[in-house]
């Protein structure tokens, strides 16, 4: 005998969270609900699951429209790192995503420096254009003046 269950988790073989499937009723008492991997399908679950899918929803829109938001100011932004550099333009050491994340915090932009994608490190003076990720669906460019530090 079959019973509907609502996958409480994603799993390849099942299905994704919240969908409805039909499954035996001794996998679904034996392995599933005893796992947490699912739950009977009751109207209030089904009803629960809709709730947390419109909750989880706005959550995505939310965080994206705030990327957006950090994204417009950082376009408009130009920032300027002052270090070290010896002759022929040739720093000492090198502009990491750490130093650009410390740059923008300066300027009040919080962004993870994990987001900040640097394909290497810069260690040359001059301008740059550098990738920082917010949100999935978010990438803006930031331009970057690498600039000899005045004595």
């Amino acid at each position: 005998m079959d019973i509907e269950v609502v996958l409480t988790e994603s799993d390849p073989k099942l299905g994704q969270r919240g969908q409805v499937i039909r499954v035996s009723a001794g996998y679904a008492h034996n392995y599933l609900i005893p796992h947490k991997k699912a739950a009977l399908a009751t109207a209030s679950s089904l009803k629960n699951f809709e709730e947390e899918k419109v909750r989880h929803i706005k959550a995505l829109a939310d965080r994206k429209a705030q990327a957006q938001t950090l994204a417009d100011k950082i376009l408009s932004l130009s920032l300027t790192l002052e270090v070290l550099a010896g002759e022929a333009e040739k720093l000492f050491g090198a502009v990491t995503a750490q130093d650009i994340h410390e740059g923008l915090l300066s300027r009040g932009i919080a962004v993870d420096k994990k987001d900040i994608q640097l394909p290497e490190p810069i260690k040359k003076l001059g301008a740059y254009t550098v990738s920082v990720r917010l949100h999935p669906e978010v990438q803006v460019k930031l331009k970057l003046w690498v600039v000899k530090k005045k004595d």
